[in-house]
């Protein structure tokens, strides 16, 4: 297969201004036709749990839809919104409640695709013994984050459905790469973490056990990691973003079946990442990304539940009532077939 396209955290930058955003032709050809330059953004970092885009690159997903595709490394789902808002990338992927309460105050012109995770992966983890077992023990508690991060975001919404005073809980605000070690010196009480990263936590705590307090659990009709994209594409190029979206659920579906090849070639993007780990990240994803009982295809929504998102978050005040209706939020038209619009 011809050379793939991908940059590292330091060139993003650079690469996100030449890399032809917005599905240009690229002079690049395989199997005789001009490829589309798209950018794609990760959530967040290259952990496993970004593993499926390297697979869809990797096998050649994105090359049979049509794409020459940059994968780039995203920051979170804030900074990741504005980069595509600002048209440095086409596609990112990010948390649904993040990315909705966020459009509100912001009014970003992006809209969700599709969903990656069908439930949501925002949570606390606190170390076994350290008196955090049920989410009231975090009343009066020092919880570490990256300023910003979904985990603090939505805190406010998990915490109200916990029947605990928001702010009554400290959040400090800390590197991501320094977590682990907040957490095991015990500088901090949590840090705010996605539930599949226990096995990335456990293994830079030195195998210390962890408690995870799964926003999720309360709040089961979350979605976590949706993909998103501007309006702009969406309104002119729909059939660009069907065949990106299923360009990448593809990945997603090997990467969820064969957790141990999705690592590998994560590792072969990246190699300072840990095959064992990015494994076990992606064991623990399966579930988020088809449920037990889930029979809708990969990456649908539903409308109903998008509305029960936004009336959540309407009455926990995190974005004003009727500040955008659910199409606002979500192409449900663009959306893989079968998905309950």
């Amino acid at each position: 297969m011809r050379p793939r396209r991908l940059v590292t955290p330091l060139a993003v930058a650079v690469a996100l201004v030449v890399s032809g955003c917005g599905g240009t032709e690229s002079a690049s050809e395989s199997g005789g036709g001009k490829k589309e330059n798209v950018t794609y953004l990760t959530s967040f970092g290259t952990f496993g749990r970004e593993a499926y885009a390297y697979v869809a690159l990797e096998k050649g997903y994105f090359d049979e839809a049509g794409f020459d595709v940059t994968i780039a490394v995203g920051s979170g789902t804030v900074d990741d919104m504005k980069m595509v808002a600002g048209g440095r990338a086409d596609y990112s992927v990010g948390d649904f409640t993040t990315y909705a309460i966020t459009s509100a105050k912001e009014r970003f012109p992006l809209t969700v695709v599709g969903a990656i995770h069908q439930r949501s992966l925002a949570g606390i983890m606190a170390l076994e013994g350290s008196g955090i077992g049920k989410p009231g023990d975090l009343v009066g508690k020092k919880i570490a984050d990256q300023p910003g991060s979904t985990n603090q975001v939505m805190f406010p919404v998990y915490a109200k459905a916990a029947g605990i005073p928001a702010d009554k809980v400290e959040f400090v605000p800390s590197a991501p790469a320094a977590l682990p070690q907040l957490l095991v010196s015990g500088q901090v009480d949590g840090i705010g973490q996605f539930a599949v990263g226990k096995p990335l936590i456990e293994k830079a705590t030195k195998g210390k056990k962890v408690v995870v307090l799964r926003y999720g659990d309360l709040l089961p009709d979350l979605y976590s990691n949706t993909l998103f994209t501007r309006k702009d594409i969406a309104d002119k190029h729909p059939d660009q973003v069907k065949k990106f979206s299923a360009a990448l659920l593809k990945g997603l579906a090997d990467a969820v079946a064969d957790p141990e090849a999705a690592a590998r070639t994560l590792k072969k993007y990246n190699p300072t990442q840990d095959v064992e780990v990015a494994a076990a990240e992606l064991r623990l994803m399966a579930d988020y990304v088809k449920p037990p009982g889930f029979t809708e295809p990969l990456g649908s929504m539903d409308r109903n539940r998008v509305s029960t998102i936004v009336r959540i978050l309407e009455d926990s005040t995190a974005i004003k009532k009727d500040a955008f209706g659910i199409n606002d939020y979500v192409s449900f038209d663009l959306l893989p077939r079968g998905s309950a619009s």
